[in-house]
């Protein structure tokens, strides 16, 4: 495994041979086979896409990259009423700037060093279990992936490439040893979906979680405490407090303030193309295609935070 900081952000990556991809399927079949996997639609449309396999595109791959890259809690304030109402974004949900077409380069130019390989990113792997599996991170009890320093705010991204590295870090699944004898996340779920007992897989009942139903559109269901909601989009009620971010989640992304008129436009379900334009670029969390999908789940979320 290795650190360093390249451009703009700061990343560590691990590797394994794709010998191990065998293995890792069998990881997820096998929690599967023992109904450990919630059945919850929007959480399995997630989880059954994925499979671990070479893809076609590069059937010579013979190693799995995978990058850890830094990334701050978002804040950004929404103006209304002439109050300010500060709301958190976690690191995975806005765009940080970073490209996969960086991480291609940083991985041929800084990593690999020898030309003529190929890299190619990949989304069909279940980036977690690979970043465990690969010694880059631990997981905590409340299922999320954990590296060293940076606790849980990262993004993890997947790439297989032709070149064949010499050391292969495969390990066993493993528990920070913060989690030990700690249960604060636990404890600060206030839909309970992690488990008091938890096993070697780290599963928790993802029907319970709040991430699951604030990232769609659709109705918030009626047994999520409406005081329970914290985040712009997803949730960080396990990660905030997790003393495996003691170092790190201070360290915040501050995004442009949403001013006044655009909150009220945007809680009143109207926009044209200026305000559009203008949200995709201070929220950072889409872009002006694919804005009737993004907004009336942020307006719904807004809502609820605010009041």
């Amino acid at each position: 495994m290795y650190n360093g900081k390249n451009i703009d952000f700061e990343y560590k990556y691990s590797t394994i041979s794709v010998e191990h991809l065998e293995e890792l399927q069998k990881d997820i079949d096998k929690l599967r086979r023992e109904g450990k996997l919630s059945n919850n639609e929007v959480y399995r449309s997630y989880i059954d896409t994925k499979k671990f396999e070479i893809p076609e595109s590069l059937p010579n791959a013979k190693s799995i990259i995978i990058l850890a890259i830094f990334s701050k809690l978002g804040l950004v304030n929404f103006h209304l009423d002439r109050k300010i109402h500060e709301i958190m974004i976690p690191p995975n949900y806005y765009d940080d700037g970073t490209t996969l077409e960086d991480f291609k380069n940083l991985i041929l130019n800084d990593i690999i060093k020898i030309p003529g390989y190929q890299v190619e990113y990949t989304n069909k792997l279940h980036v977690k279990l690979l970043a465990v599996r690969s010694g880059l991170g631990k997981y905590g009890r409340n299922n999320i992936c954990y590296v060293d320093g940076w606790g849980s705010m990262i993004n993890l991204f997947a790439f297989f490439t032709d070149f064949q590295f010499e050391e292969d870090n495969w390990t066993e699944i493993k528990m920070m040893h913060q989690c030990e004898n700690c249960t604060i996340c636990i404890n600060n779920c206030p839909t309970n979906a992690i488990p008091l007992i938890s096993d070697e897989n780290f599963v928790i009942n993802a029907s319970k979680c709040i991430s699951v139903y604030n990232e769609i559109q659709g109705i918030i269901p009626d047994w999520i405490p409406t005081d329970a909601h914290n985040a712009l989009i997803g949730c960080m009620r396990c990660q905030k407090p997790c003393p495996g971010n003691k170092e790190v989640i201070n360290l915040t992304e501050k995004l442009d303030d949403i001013i006044e008129n655009e909150t009220k436009v945007l809680l009143e379900g109207q926009r044209d193309e200026k305000l559009v334009n203008s949200l995709s670029k201070k929220l950072k969390m889409f872009s002006p295609s694919n804005a009737d999908k993004i907004l009336p789940v942020i307006k719904r979320n807004l809502a609820i935070l605010i009041n």
